[in-house]
Parts: structure tokens; C-alpha cells; sequence
């Protein structure tokens, strides 16, 4: 398996998260490089003893490998410092980094190689910066295998080439650098993937916010909208016949626009709380505003106080439904300590709908039962969409495991 952020066996490119990192530009580069550079000092050794030799052939050519060598090493270092950092790289971008970092590495090990042969054991320490390169060049567990097989073939050499010492610090050297870039490597990944998840969370949190703000202006718009289609129906068919009830119609009209309006504000802000007893009352003059007679409870007692508000909301998408889309005559709401029932006896019927009454609404599934199934789910409860025999539809909102009461009329329920 790869270690995070790494893919195919090589180290993929991580993006930046935050803005600041973003602004780093040329100080954060610069400063990238001076860290990796510092370390080339412990190639002293190796300078040293080519520069004894430079009068000789292979002298001058282990100068020209090992400046060589730190060309590339920085240079690749450069290449692929965004696996070590976290930087930012196109899509687009990172196959040509992954595979040319990788000729990279084989870059350095052939300068290794020819530095170990042209000086010596002390070339062998270019081998410390070669298995150091392979972490952020490969995945995390194929660096280490190969860091690991250059400390045993270095020991190995050590035991059976000529003018060799058994020298343990190119071995320890090895084996403490891999170590503390594995550690950071290790730390920078968590603390990559903590900082992921912070943004996953802010995303999932502005998301649930405005799945909220829909629900409400929706429920909110939805039932008063209806509500004023209805009563300016109804002040219109009045005009001719009394005026006086047409001009209370339209004045109810705009007392009606007003609380919309108040309530849209209410909800975009945050602050909007659902009151049952208001939504009875409203409920029942919506209803008679419509021509349909409301059998509707006269307080709100019996619902537990933390069920009120969903019940509220239920009401409200219930009675809104009844006037748009059942073509009802008479609607019943029941309230209990376990939720709320609306029903109508409307023309929806089992028929309409084959032998399993497959319907959730009587204008199918819109956002407002969408909405308020998502509410009663974050409150506990469980919505229940039902076709009644002969015909009808109610709507329940109940507190998990508790049976649906007082529906309209008799005869057999088919789950919607």
C-alpha cells in the first residue's frame, strides 16, 4: 500500500491549503534550497580528497562528478520538493514530475557511483544524499528499501574492497538522515491531511448551512405564496359581490407579504424559530381562505416541547400541499406526544397509483418533502407519505418506533 499522497510508487505532489502558503513566491523557494543545500558541507570529505588528486585524471574527474552531483541534487530537490512540502502542481503537470524525478535520482545514483570509484570510501558519502533523495522520489516504503540496500551494500564494500576501513559514520549517517526525513515526511503528511479535513468540515458546514436556508425560504415562500394566490383568488370573486370583504382580503394580502418577508429575512439570518400554535392558527385560516374544513386542535400542549418546532414545519408543509394539490374538501391534523398526522380526503386514490400506491406526494416528491424528511431525520423522527382507501393522503411526522394515529376517514392505508 502507499504511504498518503503517493501513487503508482512515487511520491505525488500534494496541493497547497491555505492561502498563506500560496504567498510563500520566492523567500519559501529560496528557503527550501538553502535547507537542502546546507547539508552538502558533509561532501567535504569527498571535495578533499579529489582535490589531493587533481593533478590526476581521476582527480579532475571526481571534481567535475561531485560538482555535478550537487548541480543535480539541489536541482532535484527543487524538481520535487512539492512531495516533501505540500506544494501546488497541475494535474496536468505531475506525470512529467513524477517520471522525471525519477531520472533524476538515477542521475544521482550514476554520479555516486563514479564518485565512489574516482575518490574512494570517501565518495561513498554522496550515498547519504542519495538514499535521503529516494524518500521524496519514491513511495515511502520502496525509499526505504532502497536507502536500506545502500547502507548493507556500503557495509559489504567496506569488508571487501581493498583500502577500505570499516568506517560506521557513512552508515550511521544513512541511517539518522532517512530516519529524520521519514519523521518529517510522516508529520507533514498528518498534518497535511488534518488541515484537509479542517477544509472538509468548513465545506460540509457552509454546504449544511445553505441546504438549511433553501429549506427554510422554500417552506417559508412556499406556504405564503399559496396562501396570498389563494386570498387574492378570493378578493377578486369578491370585488362584485362586497367590497368591504374584498378590501379585508386584500389588506389580509398584505399583512400576508409583510410576515413573508419577515420570516425570509428571519431565516437568511439564522434566527427563524417555528411557533406550532402560530402555525395552527395560521393553518386554519389559510384553510378557510381555500374553502376546505379544518378540524385542527385548539393547542399544541400534547407535542413534547423538542418535537414543536418539526411539528410546526410538518403542519405548514401539510396545509400548504392540501391547498396547492389535493383538490380536498375537508383536512384533519392531530397532534399527539409522538408527532403530528395532516390529512385530507382529496382525489388522490391506491388506483392512480397501482397495487403499491408508489406516491410521496400529491404533486410527487418536491423540495418541501425533501426537506422535511432531512429535518425529521436530524431530529430522530421518520416522515411516512400514505394513499388512503378510498382516497386521500396524509402526512405524519412521528418520533422513531411510534405508530400513525388519527389519519382521515377509514379504510386501509397504502404506504406511499
Amino acid at each position: 500500500m502507499s504511504a498518503p499522497g503517493q501513487k503508482d510508487g512515487f511520491a505525488e505532489p500534494r496541493p497547497r491549503l491555505f492561502a498563506a502558503e500560496q504567498d510563500q513566491g520566492w523567500q519559501g523557494r529560496v528557503l527550501g534550497l538553502g535547507l537542502a543545500a546546507i547539508w552538502l558541507v558533509f561532501l567535504s570529505d569527498a571535495f578533499s580528497a579529489a582535490w589531493r588528486h587533481r593533478l590526476e585524471l581521476r582527480g579532475d574527474t571526481a571534481l567535475v562528478v561531485l560538482v555535478l552531483f550537487v548541480t543535480v541534487y539541489v536541482a532535484h530537490f527543487s524538481h520535487l520538493r512539492s512531495s516533501v512540502w505540500g506544494e501546488s502542481t497541475p494535474t496536468s503537470h505531475r506525470w512529467f514530475v513524477t517520471r522525471t524525478g525519477v531520472v533524476g535520482w538515477v542521475g544521482l545514483a550514476v554520479l555516486a557511483a563514479l564518485s565512489t570509484i574516482t575518490v574512494g570510501q570517501e565518495g561513498a558519502s554522496t550515498w547519504v544524499f542519495l538514499a535521503v533523495s529516494g524518500l521524496w522520489t519514491f513511495r515511502l516504503r520502496l525509499g526505504l528499501a532502497i536507502g536500506l540496500g545502500l547502507v548493507v551494500l556500503y557495509e559489504l564494500l567496506t569488508f571487501h574492497v581493498d583500502g577500505w576501513a570499516h568506517d560506521a559514520s557513512i552508515t550511521m549517517s544513512m541511517v539518522l538522515a532517512m530516519a529524520a526525513v521519514t519523521g518529517g515526511m510522516v508529520a507533514s503528511q498528518r498534518q497535511r491531511a488534518l488541515a484537509e479535513a479542517r477544509q472538509e468540515n468548513a465545506r460540509l458546514a457552509i454546504q449544511e448551512e445553505r441546504n438549511r436556508m433553501a429549506r427554510d425560504v422554500h417552506d417559508i415562500l412556499g406556504h405564503s405564496l399559496t396562501v396570498i394566490t389563494v386570498k387574492a383568488e378570493l378578493a377578486a370573486r369578491l370585488l362584485e359581490v362586497s367590497p368591504e370583504r374584498a378590501r379585508a382580503e386584500v389588506a389580509d394580502l398584505e399583512r400576508l407579504a409583510r410576515d413573508a418577508l419577515s420570516d425570509v429575512r428571519q431565516a437568511v439570518a439564522g434566527f427563524r424559530e417555528m411557533s406550532l400554535p402560530a402555525e395552527l392558527a395560521r393553518a386554519r385560516s389559510s384553510l378557510a381562505a381555500a374553502g376546505i374544513e379544518a378540524d385542527l386542535p385548539t393547542a399544541a400542549d400534547a407535542v413534547p416541547t423538542d418535537l414543536r418546532e418539526l411539528c410546526a414545519w410538518t403542519l405548514r408543509e401539510g396545509v400548504t400541499n392540501v391547498i396547492r394539490h389535493s383538490g380536498a374538501t375537508a383536512c384533519r391534523v392531530t397532534l399527539d406526544d409522538h408527532g403530528i398526522t395532516v390529512s385530507d380526503n382529496g382525489s388522490t386514490s391506491p388506483r392512480d397509483h397501482g397495487d403499491r400506491g408508489d406516491v410521496t406526494t400529491h404533486a410527487e416528491a418536491g423540495t418541501g418533502l425533501i426537506g422535511l424528511r432531512e429535518r425529521a431525520e436530524a431530529a430522530g423522527a421518520q416522515l411516512r407519505t400514505i394513499v388512503l382507501n378510498p382516497h386521500g393522503f396524509e402526512l405524519s411526522v412521528r418520533s422513531a418506533g411510534r405508530p400513525v394515529t388519527g389519519g382521515f376517514g377509514a379504510g386501509e392505508r397504502v404506504d406511499a
